[in-house]
């Protein structure tokens, strides 16, 4: 097989073009996950039934199906409903870039707040029981002390949901987003050349990862810095 270099060098400057699109799709959707997580792990902890109970199948339905059928129920299913038209949501759904948007987000919030969750618990009883001692309330408890270290325990686990959810972004060329992914779709039904094109995109993934497992290495350091022994 003779791999075309040339076509590599020509086409990694207009894949490039979709890295707006691509980061747009990772931030927003990461953030607005990361919202929703919050919500469901607080209903989790809750204590009460009608809370916890919702958000457990909420995590269950969306961490049980592949992210592509939800986007693909999202973007071609919800239209189909008059009263989601007549909604206000209709201004989202409307555009495959709301649509990608919201799956990502809904799908990447049922599994950051099981990570938190698993945070949550792992804080030593211990800590809480010494907060109790000193008088804190329990809200008090829950800032002070849980959610600082459940930050530190989770946030190795929350980084690789990062880079799974830079990953998923992919997933939106499937509706039409010209993101690098739907570029090089582009590229190669025109060129007929799938392995310089995907090749090259998979480098460049491969880059991307790469800085963002170094920008949450250096934060898990700085979070860890009064945990260290020294040697």
């Amino acid at each position: 097989m003779i791999v075309d270099f040339t076509l590599i060098a020509e086409s990694l400057p207009i894949m490039l073009k979709g890295i707006g699109i691509t980061f747009q799709l990772l931030i927003i959707s990461g953030f607005l996950g990361l919202i929703l997580a919050i919500f469901l792990l607080l209903m989790r902890i809750s204590g009460k039934w009608y809370l916890s109970f919702p958000a457990q199948i909420y995590i269950y339905v969306f961490r049980g199906t592949p992210i592509l059928v939800q986007i693909f129920i999202i973007y071609y299913g919800l239209p189909q409903f008059g009263f989601i038209r007549s909604s206000i949501l209709w201004s989202i759904l409307r555009e495959p870039m709301g649509c990608a948007i919201v799956a990502l987000s809904l799908n990447t919030g049922a599994y950051v707040s099981e990570i938190l969750r698993g945070g949550v618990l792992a804080v030593g009883k211990g800590l809480i029981e010494a907060g109790s001692a000193l008088g804190m309330s329990a809200y008090q408890k829950f800032v002070y002390i849980t959610a600082p270290i459940a930050t530190r325990i989770a946030l190795p686990a929350y980084s690789n949901d990062v880079i799974s959810l830079l990953k998923s972004t992919a997933l939106a060329s499937t509706i039409t987003i010209a993101d690098m992914t739907g570029i090089a779709r582009t590229i190669v039904a025109n060129t007929y050349a799938p392995y310089e094109i995907f090749i090259s995109l998979a480098i460049v993934y491969l880059i991307f990862t790469f800085i963002l497992q170094k920008l949450f290495g250096y934060t898990e350091q700085y979070l860890g810095r009064y945990t260290k022994r020294e040697g």
